[in-house]
């Protein structure tokens, strides 16, 4: 079920209504009741995924209590080598299994011998790489006396399976979500008409932003070598705004849409696009996996406070580990490559940590390096997408070797010149409200708040008219494939 669809449209106010209705009974009733709609709302893609997890929810509740009740060491290791296994075997399977096959018949034809395997007809589930990490955090906390086991399965299920964040984030630690499962909800006012404007803004940077993106992404991608080098440099930079406003645009509605239940989320996205450096970029875009990662894999390996060598072994490790995770295919790996590239001189010079404030704080203009240093930033972050967005390597290669030809100084051109324009203003508004409130949690957390009410909703019902009127295609969100 896509948020982006009359299904869900449907689906929300019914679960709305009827959890607000439960809200007197016990915690457990409202809880069922949740755990039913997440079930409900992933069957709605493929039923029989949700075998895996239900599965993945038994293994980590059952090993969690294991490992409260035991304080063996061998016995607590064995306990989290299985959970690591059973989980990351289960996303091992279904995401990578091809990939390796593939790379075991390049190896054998590098050396002059041709295979011919049989590759298996594997569907990926969707969210599988997003409830797995989540689980594994719950595990390995508990494992490390972080945080306490539940007895409480219900809870447990529901934190797994929480339909907003089922299927593409944020990734949630149990440290924060699942302590909510525990406690009365009560139904907020502010918290849940913040979270319809968060929905709203959500709304907005996918259908309108993303979506109308997509249209010309595609054509500029799928067929890069007969278009210009201005084309392809543009293409590229729509792309750019396709995932972040696809991706942060999920995680708005996600997060709003928990809100509308009483629970709060953390934040996955600050407004990344306006970073000095890569390094604040990274702690600004899809921040539930990149602290995931900080936490569980970078640290644990030592993090920056080892030696210069190994300092530079744990930044390509974490990178890789993240391109791999995105997808099966080296594209993803190069991209990994290419942003620890960009990120180990910033952490050879202990730089790695100078933008922590929002840009430009307390002006409404930023200075003239604080504009270069953002631009520099985004056009290597933009380099990098193009092997994110390709096909293949090869793809990429073409991909960029065209835009820097001597068709690189023409006009762009599109197959509907006004609907890009169009596409372009979208881009320009959302950019211009997010600068605006780039200290907030959401464009529309504070905007127009202090406006005269009929102006303000005047606002909001333009936003919403805009979503209607100019919303693109309907197309899935691009992390589904993740």
């Amino acid at each position: 079920m896509l948020f982006n669809s009359i299904d869900f449209a449907i689906f929300i106010p019914v679960v709305f209504a009827l959890y607000w209705i439960v809200k007197s009974k016990e915690i457990k009733a409202q809880n069922a009741l949740l755990l039913i709609a997440s079930y409900t709302f992933y069957a709605f893609w493929d039923w029989r995924f949700l075998s895996l997890i239900v599965f993945s929810s038994l293994t980590d509740y059952i090993i969690g209590n294991r490992l409260s009740e035991t304080t063996n060491k061998s016995h607590r290791k064995l306990l989290l080598i299985t959970s690591i296994s059973a989980n990351i075997g289960l996303l091992g399977f279904f995401k990578y299994c091809n990939f390796f096959i593939d790379s075991f018949v390049d190896v054998f034809s590098f050396f002059g011998t041709d295979l011919d395997p049989n590759r298996l007809n594997i569907i990926l589930p969707i969210g599988i790489s997003f409830y797995t990490f989540q689980t594994l955090s719950y595990t390995i906390d508990v494992h490390n006396n972080k945080i306490k086991a539940t007895k409480d399965w219900l809870s447990f299920f529901c934190f797994v399976s929480f339909f907003p964040q089922l299927v593409a984030g944020p990734i949630e630690r149990a440290k924060n979500l699942l302590p909510q499962f525990h406690k009365k909800r009560v139904f907020d006012r502010y918290k849940a008409v913040d979270g319809l404007r968060q929905i709203l803004w959500g709304l907005f940077k996918k259908v309108v932003v993303a979506d109308n993106c997509a249209f010309y992404v595609n054509q500029i991608f799928n067929d890069a070598e007969s278009h210009s080098g201005s084309t392809l440099f543009l293409g590229a930079i729509l792309f750019a705004f396709q995932i972040y406003g696809d991706f942060s645009g999920y995680s708005d509605i996600a997060i709003g849409t928990a809100r509308l239940f009483g629970f709060n989320f953390k934040q996955n996205f600050a407004f990344p696009y306006f970073s000095r450096d890569i390094a604040e970029f990274w702690r600004r875009w899809h921040m539930s996996l990149s602290t995931w990662f900080r936490d569980y894999l970078y640290i644990p390996l030592g993090g920056s406070r080892v030696k210069t060598g190994n300092k530079i072994r744990n930044i390509f490790i974490i990178f890789l580990v993240s391109g791999f995770w995105h997808g099966a295919n080296y594209t993803f790996i190069i991209w990994g490559i290419l942003n620890a590239l960009y990120f180990l001189p910033l952490l050879l010079l202990n730089k790695n940590r100078q933008h922590l404030e929002v840009v430009a704080k307390g002006n409404l203009f930023p200075s003239i390096n604080e504009i270069t240093a953002m631009l520099l930033t985004f056009i290597a972050t933009v380099f990098a997408w193009i092997f994110f967005r390709a096909e293949s390597v090869s793809d990429a290669i073409i991909y960029i070797k065209n835009i820097f030809s001597k068709s690189f100084f023409t006009r762009p051109a599109f197959l509907d010149e006004e609907k890009m324009l169009l596409a372009l203003g979208f881009i320009i508004m959302l950019l211009i409200l997010e600068w605006l409130q780039r200290g907030t949690k959401h464009a529309l957390e504070k905007f127009a708040l202090n406006w005269p009410m009929p102006i303000r909703f005047a606002f909001y019902y333009c936003i919403a008219i805009i979503i209607f009127l100019f919303g693109g295609r309907e197309q899935e969100f691009i992390y589904f494939q993740f």
